[in-house]
């Protein structure tokens, strides 16, 4: 197997598809999701200290979320089931793409990932029946750091009429009542 992973950029300064290396054959497929060389080489966060996964079904809509300095934090995440629209938004005042979005498909068959820098929002919406991401963050959750923004307040259209979102999604602030610490 190629170890060497490929990173595509993303309209967002320092966001990232990464298609991951993997091998199929009679008995399945292995994915080699993390190679801490490769990420160091293209100049990517490879020490994560922690790593979750959410399960969802169809419609879900989850985000946008992220932890607020001086717990903020770089993701890598990627669906092991089902396909996602994932979403991006940047929250850095300093950034040429500040409060811009971008979307794209995250799919188990693609084995691809999106890198998601500090400073940026992410949420996913759920297009096939279910999903399973798995989140790596290079800081450990820190709950007075976590919030977000909400979902339906900086102009994507989710393509979903009536999306399921958690009380707490449907809480936070919109994306003009947001003063960014990044």
């Amino acid at each position: 197997m190629n170890l060497k992973m490929k990173k595509k950029e993303l309209a967002i300064p320092g966001a990232f598809e990464i298609l991951s290396p993997f091998s199929v054959d009679q008995r399945g497929a292995f994915v080699k999701v993390l190679h801490a060389h490769s990420f160091s080489e293209a100049g990517l966060a490879s020490s994560f200290l922690e790593s979750y996964y959410s399960t969802s079904g169809k419609g879900v809509v989850r985000g946008m979320h992220f932890q607020i300095p001086p717990h903020d934090h770089s993701k890598l995440v990627y669906a092991v089931a089902g396909e996602v629209m994932d979403v991006l938004l940047d929250l850095r005042k300093t950034s040429k793409a500040y409060r811009d979005f971008v979307t794209l498909t995250l799919y188990h068959e693609k084995r691809n990932a999106v890198y998601i820098p500090n400073g940026v929002a992410h949420g996913f919406m759920v297009k096939s029946d279910s999903a399973t991401l798995v989140y790596m963050t290079t800081t450990e959750y820190h709950a007075d750091s976590d919030t977000g923004v909400l979902w339906s307040s900086f102009g994507l259209d989710w393509g979903i009429e009536n999306p399921k979102v958690s009380d707490r999604d449907m809480g936070f602030i919109s994306l003009n009542e947001f003063d960014s610490p990044f």
